[in-house]
């Protein structure tokens, strides 16, 4: 049995986890980012702890993959931009494989990693064409056809979260105005429902949430909200699920998956979000995209990152990948 490493850099933690060749995790490790103190001390420790982790198992892994967020150039292995880490143009495969003896490295995204690894060992096993997302801080998607990624032109496919929508003011990280991810995300959901208490909207939130503590609101507490009957925060989910429903209803004509799988933190609202969702996507969808089309949520919610990490680091070490 061969195995793989898989890596999942955020801006707070750094995962690491060995997988065997079929996606299953055999053991995971954590260690801070600590992205401040540069990107050559955070490779030094990311390779100690892939290190420790392979000895620990007593196993020699083939290859290692890495997903990170930002832009990446994933044939040459380079991070070009990750904001939240403060790096640009930092060779990450090249100088962590010296850390790693010359084991072959591999980057990609974070949150194609993340679907590639619900596509082929998670909710989307199965399926040949896969369209997966994550609702998080941001909104992202990648597409995965017969077990391979979908990257398009500069390797930029995937950025789901910056379609226009028409009627959305909401001024975008990215500089644009409208982006779907401005309302469609775990930011977005609380950012709306700040709206309401400012609007003075009758809502337990304005108790909960008054004065200052009004910027602590989180989506969890929408969430919670909800289930309690709140009116405004029923409107903030109906709101931001049909909205979702609107995006995916564009991208199913254009993909025409048979599986769309749907994860990150943001997704953890669950019907809550996913109803009014699937109520816009079958207004606004030709029955006939629909007719063999299963909508779920992830399943490896704490390892998808890593499993599709590591089985990308299979697949580009197999030379299989489209690049």
């Amino acid at each position: 049995m061969k195995h793989y490493v898989g890596i999942d850099i955020g801006g707070t933690n750094m995962v690491c986890g060995l997988t065997d060749e079929t996606g299953r995790t055999l053991r995971m490790t954590k260690v801070a980012t600590e992205a401040q103190r540069g990107s050559e001390d955070v490779i030094e420790r990311l390779g100690k702890a892939v290190s420790e982790l392979i000895a620990e198992a007593g196993v020699s892994p083939e290859a290692v993959g890495i997903g990170i967020p930002g832009f990446v150039d994933h044939v040459n292995g380079v991070s070009v931009l990750a904001v939240n880490l403060g790096w640009k143009n930092v060779p990450i495969t090249s100088e962590l494989s010296k850390h790693l003896g010359g084991l072959p490295v591999y980057l990609n995204h974070d949150v194609r990693m993340y679907v590639y690894g619900e596509a082929v060992a998670g909710a989307g096993q199965g399926y040949k064409h896969v369209f997966g997302l994550t609702v998080g801080t941001g909104l992202a998607a990648a597409m995965v056809n017969e077990g391979r990624l979908y990257y398009g032109s500069g390797g930029r496919a995937g950025e789901f979260g910056h379609i226009p929508v028409p009627g959305l003011d909401y001024r975008c990280n990215c500089g644009m105005t409208g982006c779907l991810e401005t309302a469609v995300s775990a930011t977005g959901i609380a950012r709306q429902a700040r709206e309401a208490v400012q609007r003075g909207e009758a809502t337990i939130l304005a108790e909960r949430f008054s004065g200052d503590k009004l910027e602590r609101l989180t989506a969890a507490d929408v969430s919670r909200a909800y289930d309690e009957g709140d009116p405004a925060a029923i409107a903030v989910m109906e709101r931001t699920g049909t909205l979702l429903g609107r995006g995916l209803a564009a991208a199913i004509p254009l993909f025409s998956p048979e599986a769309i799988v749907i994860g990150g933190g943001g997704s953890l609202a669950g019907e809550r979000l996913f109803a009014p969702m699937r109520k816009e996507i079958e207004r606004s969808t030709l029955s006939f995209y629909l007719d063999n089309l299963v909508i779920k949520p992830a399943e490896r919610i704490e390892d998808a990152g890593i499993v599709g990490s590591a089985l990308y680091a299979k697949q580009r070490l197999n030379g299989t990948d489209i690049v």
